[in-house]
């Protein structure tokens, strides 16, 4: 393990139960790519109305997760410290399962192109290696 949940919290602004990467697992030695992890509880605050009768995580929470684990990589490079990432786009992204609780979500985040302040991103999450969500995002650090 690289960073745990109380040094994710000293790198990006979110908090629980909006923080929604547990630990980071690895960062590439060319720092493009980023490999965290996302415990999946059924006492989570969405669950309560998502749905009661069958819990499912809202695939947009997912993508949040993905977006914040690309936000660590960003923010914990040198030039990028005590910045904000903001979340700029979606694009090409299929939900191809579900995640319920008890799932442990995999989530790597591959930096792909930065272009006038946007930084773009191949998104994967899966579950015992099956993708539960794939595509791209763009972000912006400010």
């Amino acid at each position: 393990m690289l960073y745990n949940s109380d040094q994710i919290q000293k790198i990006i602004p979110h908090r629980y139960p909006f923080l929604l990467v547990d630990r980071i697992e690895e960062i590439s030695e060319d720092g493009k790519t980023i490999i965290g992890r996302k415990c999946v509880c059924a006492n989570e605050m969405h669950f309560m109305g998502h749905f009661p009768q069958k819990q499912v995580m809202p695939g947009v929470l997912i993508v949040e997760a993905l977006a914040q684990t690309g936000c660590v990589l960003l923010l914990s490079k040198e030039e990028n410290k005590g910045k904000i990432g903001y979340f700029t786009g979606i694009n090409k992204l299929t939900f191809r399962q579900q995640v319920v609780p008890g799932d442990v979500l995999t989530l790597k985040v591959t930096l792909t192109n930065r272009k006038a302040g946007f930084y773009f991103a191949d998104v994967l999450a899966t579950v015992n290696g099956k993708i539960a969500v794939k595509g791209e995002i763009t972000c912006a650090v400010g």
